[in-house]
Order: structure tokens, then C-alpha cells, then sequence
């Protein structure tokens, strides 16, 4: 049992691909998984956090340049450089409002467990993923009135991550102290429960998107190329730019491109206009679709470095 589910994490970037697009081709499926998204990230989080060397975490928090440079760039310097671009291409003001803000969410609570799937360090978006939790009550807010005068509760912000994170790191406390010998003879379980989990969470996120494809095709077009262009060009960007070799480089692009979009979306609320929203939305693919291609070119990267 446990080798089968071994053997099944490397597809995980297939199964998160194919579950956008049974929800999309499924609408009372994406339903009815829909009021699992809570429980699935925490699931995410926690089988994360299970599965994580505690001491490659140390060593990542030990390093400046990704426990406080990475985050800011993340949290700040990110936003900065959508907002011009937006301004530049003269984005209408909702969209170019929903790019900066989906850009201002921290990363993807599944990020680390892909970069898992994918091979590359799974420590590093772990790290980052909370220290940029820790900042997403200042900088979302700030970043929201700045470039679109919306209202963000910082508190409401602030108790929701520290439930999400808090909660997981107890649980993950717990088990780590009390059962560890059987944490590391199932450790495939909890990987199976992990790629699980991003199943539900993939197949959900498609809830209502077909909806809204049928009523405004133009502006989902124009959403769904805007969000593979913004993650696409992220993701290059620190694949491009960051030093290191190309695994580091990799996992830095997925911190970049891939963000915790509905915390945000979340936090607006009635402030999130139609148009906003379904931006909101077509972030979901590029985030659950490019991992299945860079687990290709990982592959013939690996396939040119063998003699």
C-alpha cells in the first residue's frame, strides 16, 4: 500500500491539471466540493508541514536572502512591478486592480507540496509561504487602498492566517511529539492524503467558473490570458533573474507565480466586482495546469545530464 502511494505522487501535477478540468467539465461536482476548500488547505498545510525536515526549515530561516529578501519580494516588489505593467498596458482599472491584488496574496498554501511532487526543495516555499503570511496584514491592505482605494481588514486578515497556520503548526506539534515512528513508516499516506487534498481543492476552485465563462466569453478570454501571462512571467522571472542552479531556480518561480488568491478574494468580499472576480478565478488555472509542464522540462532537463 504504502509503495503504491509512492508511486503515485509523481503524477500529482496530472492529477492537479485533470482536476481543474473535471471541474470545469463537471459544474455539480465543483459544487458539491466547494465547502471542502477549508479542510483541504488545511490538509495542505498540515501534510506539508508533516512531511518537511524540520532542520532544512532551520537552515532556510538561517538564510537573509530567503527568510527576508525572498518574502519581500514576494509581498512588495511583486505587486510594484504588476501595478506598473498594468498601467502601462492600460488595463481597464478593474482588471489591472485584480492583477495587483491577486499578485499581493501570499503563496499558495500547496506550493510546497508541488514543489515536492515536482522534485525541487519543498523547505523553501514553506518558509516563505508563512513569513509572507505573517506580512499579508500590512502589505494587502496597504497595496489594496493604494491602488484601488478598497477597504481590507487587517485584523480579520491577521486571525484567519494565524488560525490557518497556528492551528496546522499545533496539530503538526502534536503528531511530530507523539507519534512520530508512525509518521515516518506512513509517510506515503500522508503524501497520498496531500495530492488528495489538492484534487479537491483543484476540482472546487472550478465552482460557478463555467458560469461565468457562458456569460461574458470575451472578458473570461481576456481574464484567463492575463492570469497565464502575469504567473508565466513571474515564474520566469525567478527562474531568469535568482541566482542558484535550476531546481532553486524553479522553486522560487512557483513561489513567484503561484498565490494564495482566494485569502484575498476572501477578505474583499462585496468589494470584489464581477469582473474582479472572475479574474480571481482564472488564476486557478495557470496555478494548477503549468505544474504538469514543468514536470516536463524538469524531466528533459534531467534526461540532457545524463551521460
Amino acid at each position: 500500500m504504502r509503495s503504491s502511494l509512492l508511486h503515485f505522487i509523481p503524477r500529482g501535477p496530472t492529477l492537479l491539471a485533470l482536476g481543474v478540468l473535471l471541474g470545469l467539465a463537471f459544474p455539480a461536482l465543483a459544487d458539491l466540493a466547494r465547502p471542502l476548500m477549508p479542510t483541504t488547505i488545511f490538509l495542505i498545510v498540515l501534510g506539508t508541514l508533516l512531511r518537511i525536515d524540520s532542520q532544512a526549515v532551520v537552515a532556510t530561516l538561517r538564510r537573509p536572502s530567503l527568510s527576508v529578501l525572498l518574502p519581500a519580494v514576494v509581498m512588495v516588489a511583486c505587486p510594484l512591478v504588476i501595478g506598473v505593467a498594468g498601467h502601462a498596458l492600460n488595463l481597464g482599472p478593474e482588471i489591472a486592480l485584480a492583477a495587483v491584488l491577486a499578485v499581493s496574496a501570499p503563496p499558495s498554501s500547496g506550493t510546497a507540496a508541488v514543489a515536492r511532487m515536482l522534485g525541487l526543495d519543498g523547505a523553501v516555499p514553506l518558509v516563505v509561504t508563512v513569513l509572507s503570511m505573517v506580512l499579508a496584514p500590512v502589505t494587502v491592505p496597504l497595496l489594496a487602498g493604494w491602488f484601488g482605494g478598497l477597504e481590507i481588514s487587517a485584523l480579520e486578515l491577521a486571525l484567519r492566517l494565524a488560525l490557518l497556520i497556528g492551528g496546522a503548526e499545533g496539530v503538526a506539534f502534536l503528531v511530530r511529539r507523539h507519534a512520530a515512528p508512525v509518521l515516518a513508516a506512513h509517510g506515503g499516506m500522508v503524501d497520498g492524503i496531500i495530492v488528495a487534498a489538492l484534487l479537491v481543492f483543484a476540482v472546487a476552485t472550478m465552482a460557478d467558473i463555467r458560469a461565468q465563462i457562458a456569460a461574458d466569453v470575451q472578458a473570461a478570454t481576456l481574464c484567463l490570458g492575463l492570469a497565464f501571462a502575469c504567473n508565466i512571467a513571474l515564474q520566469t522571472a525567478g527562474v531568469v533573474l535568482l541566482p542558484g542552479n535550476l531546481s532553486q531556480r524553479l522553486t522560487v518561480g512557483l513561489i513567484l507565480g503561484n498565490r494564495n488568491v482566494g485569502l484575498v478574494w476572501s477578505a474583499l468580499g462585496a468589494a470584489a466586482s464581477p469582473r474582479m472576480a472572475l479574474y480571481f478565478a482564472a488564476t486557478q488555472f495557470p496555478i494548477y495546469l503549468l505544474p504538469r509542464l514543468i514536470e516536463t522540462l524538469i524531466g528533459r532537463n534531467n534526461g540532457k545530464a545524463k551521460p
